[in-house]
């Protein structure tokens, strides 16, 4: 399944539609802003509408509210819409709250050097992952995802580590969106998820050789970083040519828990 298809369609609404908290204009706004991908310059109402799965009609009160309260930028010589400021500065006051990534650069870098790779933070994003912290290697062969990058949940090293780390009640009901999106490789898809499960309790770490992309390979390790936080995981990942499965295996993993440990550990102690 790709990664495209995956962020097409908005989280399924049905669990909400008997509570009566639960206010609908305002979810399809914010699925409005959480359609644009990493890509994206600008959609049309169109586009956004087609992403969304709502009428144009709709989309088009919600991208004028939006654009009058500083989310969207209309840009009128082409009709077309693209985030605004006031969506970075959620962004930038999110990620300034987070210190967990401020634990964790260094330990971060200190592994991709030794690895040649490419080590990301990452939280749970829809059926996304979602960079929050990434360091390179000094190396011209690593991996080039920055923050804000997203990979797909479900075959990803980093996807499955969070899978196998969360709730089995939780872990399920994101296994079904992701069996609706795609019904025909849904039991390959599966099968690597179970693996992921088993690995990261047997292991320690999940894997990911050339199943999210074919020449790259990744292990990666959930952790719950408390304080209210949703589980987090770290990946290790490049090119398999130089990232082979046995030299993640044998030589980064142990590094790769210790780090997870290292990090727990300065956590507990804030």
């Amino acid at each position: 399944m790709s990664e495209t298809a995956q962020k097409q369609k908005p989280a399924r609404a049905s669990a909400h539609k008997e509570d009566r908290h639960f206010v609908t204009a305002l979810a399809r706004g914010l699925e409005v802003l959480a359609c644009f991908r990493g890509g994206d310059t600008s959609l049309t109402n169109q586009e956004i509408a087609q992403r969304c799965k709502l009428p144009r009609s709709t989309v088009s009160r919600l991208t004028m509210t939006l654009t009058k309260l500083g989310y969207l930028i209309h840009l009128e010589d082409t009709g077309r819409y693209r985030l605004g400021t006031a969506c970075l500065a959620l962004g930038s006051s999110m990620l300034a709250r987070l210190d967990v990534r401020k634990l964790a650069r260094p330990m971060m870098q200190e592994l991709c050097e030794f690895s040649g790779g490419t080590v990301s933070l990452g939280v749970r994003d829809r059926l996304s992952m979602l960079y929050i912290e990434s360091c390179r290697s000094t190396a011209a062969l690593a991996l080039t995802l920055d923050v804000g990058s997203r990979i797909p949940l479900a075959t990803s090293a980093i996807g499955r580590a969070w899978l196998a780390a969360v709730a089995p009640r939780e872990r399920e009901d994101v296994m079904e969106q992701i069996r609706e999106l795609d019904h025909v490789t849904w039991p390959s898809i599966k099968r690597g998820i179970e693996q992921g499960v088993h690995d990261h309790e047997e292991l320690g770490v999940t894997c990911s050789f050339g199943e999210w992309q074919k020449d790259v390979n990744g292990i990666a390790r959930a952790f719950e970083p408390g304080g209210g936080l949703p589980v987090m995981a770290i990946n290790v990942g490049g090119p398999s040519f130089s990232l082979t499965r046995e030299f993640l295996l044998e030589e980064v993993k142990p590094r790769l828990l210790h780090m997870i440990a290292q990090l727990e550990a300065a956590i507990a102690g804030r």
